[in-house]
C-alpha cells in the first residue's frame, strides 16, 4: 500500500467512519491491478493453450484456497456457515473446464499460508468471491471468441443470476463480523498476501510474459 493510501487508511481509523469493504478495495488496488494486468483474460487474441493454462494454474490455486478454507471452517464452523462457504467451492468447477477444453488436470498446487481465523478467512475470500463479478465479463468476452465456439465454461462466473447476491452476503458478512470486533487489518492483510500469492502462482500464464496466445 502506497505512503498516501496507508495515511488515508489510518484516518479512516480514527474517524470511526471507515467501511471495511472500502478499506479492501482501495488497500489491494495495486495487488488487483497487477494481478488483471498479467492474466489480461480479456485479451482479443486469447487461444485455447493459454487459457487451458490460465484454468490449470487456477485450479491449483483454488484447491490450496479451499484446503486451507476448509479447515478454518471445521474449527469456526457457524463462522463457515454465515458466509455459506459450502455453496462457494470452485475447484470442481475449474477442473471440469480443464475437461471440456480436452486439457489435462494436474495436481499442482501452491503451498499457502494456514487460516488461523475468521478474519484471515474473509481476507482469502475478499479475493476468490471477487473474482466472481470480473468472471461474467470474462464469460462474455470468451463466448464470442471464434476458438472457444461451443465451449461452455462454469468457474469464471459460477453463480450465473445469483452472482450479484451471493457478493452482497459476502460484504454482509464481512461488515457484521467487523461491527463484532473483527480486526480490519488481518481481513486486508489476508487479502493483499491472496492477491500476490495468486499473482505469482499465475505468472507462468501471464500475457506480459510473452506467453504466445
Amino acid at each position: 500500500m502506497a505512503a498516501g493510501e496507508t495515511a488515508a487508511h489510518q484516518d479512516h481509523h480514527r474517524s470511526g467512519d471507515d467501511d471495511v469493504l472500502r478499506v479492501l478495495r482501495t488497500g489491494t488496488a495495486e495487488e488487483h491491478q497487477g494481478l488483471e494486468d498479467t492474466l489480461d483474460l480479456l485479451d482479443p487474441e486469447l487461444g485455447r493453450d493459454r487459457l487451458a493454462l490460465v484454468l490449470g494454474l487456477m485450479h491449483g490455486f483454488w484447491t490450496a484456497a479451499e484446503a486451507g478454507l476448509d479447515e478454518w471452517a471445521a474449527r469456526r464452523p457457524a463462522d463457515a456457515g454465515t458466509v455459506d462457504w459450502a455453496s462457494r467451492r470452485r475447484a470442481g468447477l475449474f477442473a471440469a473446464d480443464l475437461a471440456a477444453l480436452g486439457a489435462p488436470v494436474t495436481a499442482a498446487a501452491p503451498a499457502l499460508p494456514p487460516v488461523p481465523g475468521t478474519d484471515e478467512a474473509l481476507g482469502r475470500l475478499y479475493v476468490l468471491e471477487g473474482s466472481t463479478l470480473g468472471g461474467t465479463f470474462i464469460d462474455r468476452h470468451l463466448a464470442g471468441l471464434p476458438g472457444l465456439a461451443g465451449v461452455r465454461l462454469r468457474a469464471f462466473s459460477p453463480y450465473g443470476p445469483e452472482t450479484g447476491a451471493m457478493w452482497a452476503a459476502y460484504r454482509r458478512v464481512t461488515r457484521d463480523h467487523v461491527a463484532a470486533g473483527g480486526d480490519v487489518e488481518r481481513i486486508l492483510s489476508s487479502a493483499r498476501g491472496t492477491f500476490r500469492a495468486l499473482a505469482a502462482w499465475c505468472r507462468p500464464a501471464g500475457r506480459i510474459q510473452g506467453v504466445p496466445a
